[in-house]
């Protein structure tokens, strides 16, 4: 949204959570919060690692627009809008009156410094696969006073976590891939920790991370729990959620879906392609909610945890599925990633879009060579008589990199580079696609939608020639055998 105005020719930004929007549940419609605009990683060395000796570029402004976040109360005196905006039966979203205008005077004065940025890194060596990486990332942060219950739900789940994992180790247990658990600092300023850490570590991840597990923000409500998963890994998600629980009566929907998601999941998901899952527990359904709404950190009373959760059972629950769906990535065979959903989601992205006959036509083809892919060579491998170790090294080195093709070089801001996730769960088509759309009508040209098309017309193709390729290796192989 913002670099939509910035692009209009907008100098100034007053910026605030509807009403309607928040969880009702809380109050905080005349609440401060804080946002942060940097789009990940330390500003001053964007695309490589800030590490001592790095050169540092001057950018002490993210953006050229003047920006300060308002709560809806004073967004609402501003503009002198009526009492009644807020009626029994609904809420109607605030807008600005019919007639008549508003001067306001904005002036920021930011001060630009440099702090050095934590992380806290473990790691439990695999013993078939040690070259392989399972990351489960948690956060750390030094903003006491905004968003504090989620950090600490956070470091309170992944040690728990680790507690329960060091008790199997006693009794010689150990995993087939490595498992890494990282606490990560600078979360709240653009996920600064894992950006560095990452874009440090980039050529060995690229090649040896396998999954990211996500404990960002994982309980900020009570009532509905929001599973959000790589296409890949939705089929493992659903089951663990099926295989979690007892009371049948009381099981939640299957509700596994790939929408954005906040956090340091981020450059493992845009920058490297790397499958991810995340459970967490919300207020409201997120169909309901706003996107921006998980950006905004509102201050937060010490004890909101214990009352969300007094007896801890959602923070049980959340360790639970988490662990589950880890060590089944990290202790399985071959990696339980699915092939043909990919090729089902791109093809869901694309319904509504009849007009572009070559979209459509390579979409087919991805899902006809996900299809074999996934009965000739998954099936086999999963039965442990043809479990051949370099067959099964073969096919979970195809398996890793399902979702890279799907990362595009320039996503809009605010939008992911891999395509494969949706801006919301209101919406199922590609996100750069229907962007590319509202910038077509801003700027009146259809540059913008060529471009995007372009960009997901090759994404799709690559996916499926790489799959092709996968068969054919198999072939050979199993050709050379005989």
């Amino acid at each position: 949204q913002l670099s939509l105005l910035e692009d209009a020719g907008f100098g100034g930004v007053l910026l605030y959570v509807d009403p309607c929007d928040l969880p009702k549940t809380t109050d905080l419609a005349d609440k401060a919060f804080m946002v942060s605009l940097n789009s990940g990683g330390d500003p001053s060395t964007p695309g490589y690692a800030s590490i001592d000796g790095s050169y540092r570029q001057n950018r002490l402004n993210l953006t050229t627009l003047l920006v300060q976040p308002i709560s809806a109360v004073l967004a609402k005196k501003l503009v002198s809008l009526p009492e009644d905006a807020v009626q029994r039966d609904r809420c109607i979203p605030l807008q600005l009156p019919a007639t008549g205008k508003k001067i306001i005077s904005l002036n920021i004065q930011s001060v630009t410094t440099y702090k050095t940025i934590s992380n806290v890194i473990g790691y439990l060596k695999g013993t078939v696969f040690p070259d392989r990486y399972v990351i489960i990332g948690s956060h750390h942060d030094g903003l006491d006073t905004y968003g504090g219950q989620e950090w600490a739900s956070s470091t309170a789940i992944i040690t728990a976590f680790m507690q329960a994992l060091m008790l199997k180790v006693k009794r010689g247990w150990r995993p087939d891939r490595t498992i890494v658990f990282c606490s990560w600092g600078g979360t709240s300023f653009g996920n600064i920790g894992s950006y560095e850490w990452a874009e440090d570590l980039r050529r060995v991840l690229q090649r040896n991370v396998v999954a990211y597990v996500s404990l960002h923000n994982p309980v900020t409500g009570n009532s509905t729990l929001h599973p959000v998963a790589s296409p890949s890994l939705q089929q493992l998600t659903a089951e663990s959620q099926s295989f979690s629980c007892v009371e049948k009566t009381k099981c939640p929907e299957s509700n596994v879906s790939s929408v954005q998601i906040q956090g340091d999941s981020d450059y493992f998901i845009n920058h490297l392609g790397v499958p991810a899952v995340q459970f967490s527990y919300e207020d409201i359904k997120t169909s309901e909610n706003s996107a921006f709404l998980s950006e905004a950190l509102f201050r937060v009373h010490t004890t909101k945890t214990e009352e969300l959760d007094p007896s801890f059972s959602l923070h049980e629950t959340i360790a639970k599925l988490t662990g589950q769906v880890a060590l089944q990535i990290a202790s399985e065979p071959v990696l339980p990633f699915n092939a043909l959903d990919i090729a089902l989601e791109v093809q869901n992205s694309l319904k509504g879009e009849a007009d572009i006959p070559q979209l459509l036509a390579v979409a087919s083809h991805l899902r006809d060579t996900a299809e074999l892919f996934q009965s000739d060579e998954m099936r086999p491998a999963n039965d442990p008589k043809e479990r051949a170790p370099i067959r099964v090294r073969m096919l979970n080195d195809v398996l890793q990199s399902l979702e890279k093709s799907f990362l595009v070089h320039r996503a809009p801001p605010g939008l992911y580079r891999n395509i494969l996730y949706r801006l919301d769960e209101r919406t199922s088509q590609f996100s750069v696609l229907l962007e590319a759309l509202e910038r077509c009508k801003l700027h009146q040209s259809n540059e913008t939608i060529q471009a995007a098309l372009s960009e997901v017309l090759n994404s799709i193709n690559s996916a499926q020639v790489y799959f092709k390729a996968g068969l054919g290796v198999f072939e050979t192989t199993l050709a050379g055998k005989k």
